[in-house]
Parts: C-alpha cells; structure tokens; sequence
C-alpha cells in the first residue's frame, strides 16, 4: 500500500524510503511485531472463552512426558491465527503486491494456514488423530507444493537456469520435469519439520524466526545484482521483496514469542507451524537456495532426522534409537529442564543460521 503512494509523494524529501527495500523491511518488521503485540492479549481471551483449549492425549505420548505436559493442558492453542494475521498486513502494507514472489509466499502461507486451522479443529473436537488425518493432510501440502512446482516449471524463476537446482561452486543440476515434486518436496519438507518441532514454550517459533531472518538476508542479496555477483549465487529479479514478507514473520513471530515464552499463556499450533515452515520453504525455491535450508533450517532438519530414524529402527528393529522423538522430546526424558531445552536449541539454530549465511560464498 505505502509503495504505491510514491508516485505521489515524490517530491517530498522522504519519499525514497517508500521504495527502498530495506526501509520497507524495516518498517513491515516492526508494524508486524506491534501487530503480534497487540492481537495477542485479545485472541489469548477470545480463546480462553470460545475453549479452544490445548489437549494433552495419553494416548500420544509416553507416561512421563504426559506427566510434564499434563501443567499445558487449558492453554490458548491456534495462535498462528494472530501471527499470520500480522505477517499479512505488514507485507500488504509495504510490500510490492505486483510482485509474482510476494502473491507465490502469500498463498502458500495462507494455503497451509488454514489447513493448519482445519487440523486443529479436528483436533480440538477429537477428530484430528489417526492415519486418516495424517494422509489428509499430507494430501493438501502436497497438492499445493505440486501446483507451486507445475507454476515454476511453466513460469521459471530465471529463465538461465529455470528448473535447475543450485548446488555449491556454481554447479546446476538441471531437474527437467523432476523440478515439480522438487518444488514439493522442499515444500512438505519445511513444513512438516517446523511443525515437529513445535511441542515447547517458544521452540519453534524462536527458532523460525532465526532461520526466516536469515533467509531475508538471502532474498535481499538474491534479488540484488551486485550483491549476487560478488557472491556468486543465482540473481533473482524481485526476489528482494521477499525479505518484506521473511522480516514481517520475524517481527510477528518475536511479538508471538512474548506470549509463547516459557511458561506459555497461548500456542501457536498447527496453524502456525505448518504455514510458517511453507513460507521457509517457498523462500527457499525462489531465492534458489533450496539446499542452504538444509543449513540454515538445520535444527528442523535434526528434529525430523530423529523422528525419521526412530520410527525407522523400530520398524526394522524393533528398537528405539531415542528414548521419544522428536529430539527436544528425548532431552526433555533425560531431565533437561524445559526451559534449558528451548535456549540451547536456539544457541544451535543461532550456529546454523551463521554457518549458513557464511557458507554463501560457496
């Protein structure tokens, strides 16, 4: 909205910041964060009297680790609701809205948003467990990651390396029609990892607004030519707006994060999780930058690599590589304190983010 006001306002001595990216970033962050700030105490009330109450299920988890959760049960849930309403208006806001990035970011966020929300509910009227659910919902995600891979396939990013994935050196590593389920993969991927990892006080969202700041950075020196030719990765034309929308999440998520902190007066659930690791993802593709997350999001990347190997080894096996999974779950039986757990997963998402950052040059 403010970006179109420039051709208005253009001979006022401020209105170059209407146009400048990082000003834009800036400005979205924190209408985002004040945003979070201030939907929060209201949704959290809303909730409390609507009873859209968190449920501990023993059924879900193992004696002990019902018995640390059993203090989480008749917590405000769905709170994503508040985090992408904020995410939203800050990048209608100050975001380009002509931008084909910005409409690919929007709807994959409000797509896995309100399968989110869809999730929750069944979950909250118990009717959100079981295979079926699972198969569902895994059925949507991939629906929308295909139809994301079929745009780009036929409407490449760049047309130089179109369908090619960027490795490390300048190395492309060309995907033909594999591109799509590529797409979809990135896509399921990131937003199942996020949502794995969100089963502590402020976990997940701490450590997606790590790893989505870090993708601002990338986004804005992926769409800048210089930048991206002294670093040696893909140019991508527009995708600098990108890093509105990646620092519109960091604001609403730390704005979240004050009521998400340990202990928590309100979740964010699959509403939150499953959008926010979708917004990574489609991050990713369009900065070209789809194995960095492997990096960057490296934390989200452990807690699904331990959910993957135990069910594996206890399939195969019959034995248990953890003690519960996913991984903060295993500290957590071990007898890390909750609040222990939470910071050194952010110190490593904090590692991962600056090893990823730095690793560009490559």
């Amino acid at each position: 909205m403010f970006y179109y006001l420039y051709s208005y306002l253009v001979e006022l001595p401020f209105a170059s910041v209407l146009r400048a990216i990082t000003a834009r970033a800036a400005m979205a962050a924190i209408t985002a964060f004040i945003l979070s700030l201030v939907l929060g105490p209201l949704f959290i009330r809303k909730f409390q009297q609507l009873k859209i109450l968190e449920k501990v299920k023993k059924e879900d988890c193992p004696p002990l680790l019902q018995s640390l959760h059993k203090g989480k049960e008749r917590t405000p849930t769905m709170g994503g609701v508040f985090i992408l309403a904020s995410i939203i208006i800050a990048t209608v806001l100050f975001g380009d809205l002509t931008n084909r990035y910005v409409h690919l970011a929007l709807i994959v966020t409000v797509w896995l948003g309100v399968l989110g929300f869809i999730d929750d509910f069944l979950k909250l009227t118990g009717r959100g467990s079981g295979e079926l659910v699972v198969i569902r919902k895994l059925f949507w995600q991939t629906t929308l990651g295909l139809a994301v891979g079929l745009y780009l396939y036929f409407y490449p990013i760049c047309l130089e390396h179109g369908t090619s994935l960027a490795l490390p050196w300048g190395i492309f590593l060309p995907l033909g029609v594999f591109y799509i389920p590529f797409v979809a993969l990135v896509i399921v991927a990131a937003s199942n990892a996020v949502n794995l990892t969100d089963g502590l006080d402020g976990l997940a969202v701490g450590c997606i607004a790590l790893a989505t700041g870090g993708y601002a950075v990338v986004s804005y020196v992926a769409g800048h030519a210089i930048f991206s030719a002294h670093l040696g990765i893909p140019n991508v034309p527009g995708a600098g707006e990108l890093s509105i929308i990646s620092v519109a999440m960091v604001g609403a998520a730390l704005g979240f994060l004050w009521f998400n902190t340990f202990p928590a007066q309100i979740f964010m659930g699959n509403t939150g999780s499953l959008a926010l690791g979708g917004l990574l993802g489609i991050i990713a593709i369009v900065t070209r930058q789809e194995i960095l997350l492997l990096i960057i999001g490296g934390i989200f990347v452990l807690e699904a690599l331990s959910v993957i190997i135990q069910v594996v080894s206890y399939r195969w096996r019959k034995k248990k590589v953890f003690l519960v999974a996913p991984l903060h779950h295993h500290f957590e039986l071990k007898g890390w304190p909750e609040s222990k757990i939470i910071i050194r997963f952010w110190i490593i998402a904090i590692i991962f983010v600056v090893l990823g950052l730095s690793s560009l040059r490559l």
